[in-house]
């Protein structure tokens, strides 16, 4: 590495002046300028902006100081005129014909040459230098830092909005900036001399009147001995500024210092670096952005590219002892999102652009005079203390490890054995931190309000009144190396019990060859005779659901499979819908799975199911979908009622249908004649539904038995799958995948005591206190018994039930439950009143598990969505029907 000192590095940048009581753009910069120092104060193009200068330094922290510094001197010489300075590449509100350029004679030669190409530059940015004092060394470090600049315009991106529309840009600035004709990605150039020749050439051209006007993303300065940052739009947050000037030092010494070293570089051509800057215009931090290498050249995320830099420039970073506070603000940037994504949400909430500049004056006026307090952590060269629970979110998780549900020796999934805040909840907590208790408060009797409204509602065991869902205030994340372990693992598991299926209901193989009890199959609750009615090849499960856990040493186990009629997918979307409306400081974070897809993928693999003489198509010639519901009663209608909206399919109940001449229809509510239907996704049990009357008031079992036997319909999921969900096969799962697939499990399970063997029964009741013991055929979370926390009669009564009924039990060994910061409060009814204050509101560790969604079709593919749900205080056993909630879960992406 060069021995180079640190380059000193400066910051200019351009704010727009907006009018407080209308927030329009005003040309009226000239007035506050009056009242400000000149020389770090200047005019630019257009009346309505003014720029700032910061001065140089090789210190961070004295940068941020000194940009709050202009901010708050340029606030305070506005507000008392009615005006105040938005940071941002563009701004909402603007009247073309208010606007006025500035009576500096290059300006008024600029607008008479360029006409409207210099009148519509109502633009902002925010432009870096960094010293590099030989200018033929700064030509090489342009060619090489130019493939990254793309990654700083992301980061900077602020301009969503142009002349009071939506551009669907997150930097439209971009896009007005790139009509200049000296504008865009810079060339190569092998020394300065062929650098100033082409700027004379284009100055004697008359494009241009003088060197200043040469507008490359990236130039030598035209005054000073600096290499300059032109990409970035102006940042509303000042630490974005810093970031981007920490980030873009860091690569200028990475890039002299291979210079020096005589390291090859590989560039990527002009063409595509011009498509880079265009995809980051487009998309910011939200989608990704394009490969900056000249290899691939493909779609990477703006998280994923922000790590490779930090990465590859640590060297610098960490000699100029800027490592930990980059670091932690590019963690920052990336949960916060880009400022063009803030400010369309703010527009969106209620359709007002007024919302969105005042969001923008906001954040401009907000710095704070010194570091932030993880930041300044960061300088005392402590890392752990960046990551402290008291530093990360004091208020909210004070006390948190002395709450009753947090285990010492478990597993949580926010805090780390050494009480430091995980790497990926650091944003998350910062940011509810932020928000505070009171509007946590305030926010969570608004979600539930909405969820009533919405009839997102669930009925407890035990009562006849239905009510909202839980759903937690703080989202879960799963990183993405565990969720890509996790798909595959699912995967594997789906297709071995979709063979054990398609085995137990024609040969038997697997029994017989003993690799399950001889009685397993026959004993189990859920063997049906009409799943023998199912065709052969036929997918027995569309959708299954696997429960997953977290132990105290953070494996993922499996802990229970639903094959027959899993529930939550729809749940986990409308926790991110509701999570977006209360908490929209948290979305959308990049870098995370969308919900989006997931009807689309469901309807995909139930038309996949649709038996090839089934005659019911809908109206574009594909098989047609219909959800099957019990009806209004059942506990999960509104998942019912959610996914038949989303795939845009009828949702039908029993006395809808009719069978005849083997075929399966059904009555359209809006009238006419009964409609064929090739493909029922049934939300209703294999018993209920035999048993249900249907429209001539006959029971449905034989008739849909017959259909099935006839291939004129499909249901999804088959009758008789519940002979997989039985908790006896479970324990022999990983037996199966080896048998079925001749490969090894991927996911282990909880370790699991099959009754109905004589030598493990008397395991269980000699260790029946120590031991979860499950009905084979138990869900929602009935009938378990958790030995450590039961009483004594309850220990006999159970141990009378396993001696007289051995085959209906198993016993599993007690899993801790990995634990979740949950929003609580000490009376939740009268903290989720509207207008309700803080209270007692703050974190409490709960267990949680987490239930992933597998749809086989033409493929078999892990949905994106999970459905983490949360248990109550004191409990292990997170079931809706048992008190349980649940949670946003952010699955990260690979």
């Amino acid at each position: 590495m060069s021995d180079t000192p640190i380059p000193a590095v400066g910051v200019e940048e351009e704010f727009h002046i907006l009018d407080l009581v209308t927030r329009a753009l005003v040309p009226r910069a000239g007035e506050i300028l009056e009242a400000l120092p000149a020389g770090r104060f200047t005019s630019e193009l257009l009346k309505s902006v003014v720029e700032t200068n910061s001065a140089p330094t090789r210190d961070l922290a004295a940068l941020r100081a000194d940009l709050v510094d202009l901010r708050q001197e340029l606030a305070a010489a506005a507000e008392p005129l009615g005006l105040g300075p938005v940071a941002a590449g563009t701004v909402p509100i603007v009247d073309p014909d208010r606007l006025e350029v500035s009576r500096d004679p290059r300006y008024l030669q600029m607008t008479e040459e360029y006409q409207i190409l210099a009148r519509e530059q109502v633009i902002c940015g925010a432009h870096v230098h960094v010293d590099v004092g030989d200018r033929d060394t700064a030509m090489a470090v342009i060619a090489r830092v130019g493939p990254w600049l793309p990654l700083f315009l992301a980061l900077s991106a602020s301009s969503p909005f142009w002349l009071g529309a939506d551009s669907g840009y997150a930097s439209m600035r971009t896009m007005v900036w790139q009509r200049w004709p000296t504008a865009g990605v810079t060339g190569r150039f092998q020394t300065a001399a062929e650098y100033d020749q082409l700027v004379a050439d284009l100055v004697k051209s008359g494009v241009i009147s003088d060197p200043g006007m040469v507008y490359f993303d990236i130039r030598p300065s035209a005054h000073l001995p600096t290499v300059e940052l032109r990409v970035c739009d102006a940042c509303p947050d000042v630490d974005t500024v810093v970031l981007i000037a920490g980030l873009f030092r860091g690569l200028v010494s990475h890039s002299v210092a291979a210079i020096e070293a005589g390291a090859p570089v590989e560039l990527p051509r002009a063409e595509l670096l011009r498509a880079a800057t265009w995809r980051a215009a487009r998309s910011g931090l939200e989608g990704d952005l394009v490969e900056p290498s000249g290899g691939g050249a493909g779609p990477v995320p703006a998280e994923d590219l922000l790590g490779r830099l930090l990465a590859e420039i640590r060297p610098q970073l960490e000699a100029a002892g800027d490592w930990e506070l980059l670091t932690e603000l590019a963690e920052q940037a990336i949960q916060r999102g880009s400022a063009a994504a803030a400010a369309r949400r703010a527009f969106l909430r209620r359709g007002l652009l007024t919302d969105a500049a005042d969001l923008l004056l906001a954040r401009t006026r907000q710095a704070e005079p010194s570091l932030t307090g993880s930041a300044a952590a960061a300088g005392s060269g402590d890392s752990t203390a960046l990551a402290r629970a008291d530093r990360v979110a004091p208020a909210l998780l004070s006390g948190y490890q002395g709450r009753p549900d947090f285990q010492p020796d478990g597993y949580d999934e926010a805090l780390d054995a050494r009480g430091l805040v995980r790497p990926s909840y650091r944003g998350v907590l910062r940011t509810l931190e932020r928000i505070g208790p009171a509007a946590l408060a305030e926010r969570a009797a608004a979600r539930r309000a909405t969820q009533t409204a919405q009839g997102m509602v669930f009925r407890v065991a035990g009562e006849d009144e239905t009510r909202p869902l839980p759903m937690d205030l703080v989202p879960r994340i799963v990183d993405a190396a565990d969720w890509a372990m996790i798909g595959t693992g699912l995967v594997q598991r789906v297709r071995a019990l979709e063979a054990f299926l398609r085995d137990v209901y024609a040969d038997g193989h697997a029994v017989a060859d003993g690799i399950l009890p001889a009685w397993a199959v026959p004993a189990s609750p859920g063997l049906r005779h009409w799943g023998h009615a199912v065709p052969a090849g036929a997918i027995r499960a569309t959708v299954s659901g696997i429960d997953l856990v977290r132990g105290g040493d953070g494996r993922w186990l499996v802990l229970e499979d639903n094959l027959r009629i899993p529930s939550g997918a729809a749940y986990a979307v409308a926790a991110r819908w509701l999570t977006r409306g209360a908490l929209p400081e948290l979305s959308v974070r990049p870098g995370i799975l969308g919900l989006d897809a997931v009807p689309a993928l469901l309807h995909a693999a139930l038309v996949a199911a649709a038996p090839t003489r089934a005659r019911g198509r809908d109206s574009h010639g594909v098989p047609a979908v219909a959800v099957l519901t019990s009806g209004p009663e059942d506990s999960a209608y509104f998942e019912h009622q959610f996914l038949a909206e989303q795939m845009v399919v009828p949702l039908l109940e029993p006395r809808h249908l009719v069978v005849d001449d083997g075929a399966v229809r059904y009555l359209d509510p809006a009238g006419g004649a009964p409609r064929p239907v090739a493909v029922l996704y049934r939300r209703i049990d294999d018993d209920d539904l035999y048993a249900a009357l249907g429209a001539d008031g006959a029971p449905l079992g034989p008739p849909l038995a017959a259909a099935l036997t006839a291939g004129t319909v499909s249901l999804a999921n088959a009758p008789g799958n519940g002979v997989a969900d039985d908790k006896v096969v479970y324990a022999y799962v990983n037996r199966l995948i080896p048998y079925y697939l001749g490969e090894q499990p991927v996911l282990d399970d909880v370790p699991t005591y099959v009754c109905g063997d004589p030598a493990q029964l008397d395991h269980v009741l000699a260790h029946l206190d120590e031991l979860v013991v499950k009905p084979v055929d138990g869900y929602g979370g009935a009938g378990v018994l958790i030995g450590p926390r039961a009483q004594a009669h309850e220990l006999t009564e159970a141990r009378a039930q396993l001696l007289a009924e051995p085959r209906r039990w198993i016993g599993q060994e007690v899993v801790a439950l990995s634990t979740h910061p949950t929003w609580a409060v000490d009376d939740v009814t009268a903290a989720e009143a509207p207008g309700a204050g803080a209270g007692e509101g703050r974190f409490e560790p709960r267990a949680v598990d987490l239930r992933a969604f597998v749809y086989q079709g033409e493929q078999t593919v892990v949905a994106p969505a999970a459905f983490s749900r949360v248990a109550p205080a004191g409990s292990l056993v997170v079931n809706s029907s048992r008190g349980g909630g649940c949670k946003d879960t952010w699955l990260l992406r690979s």
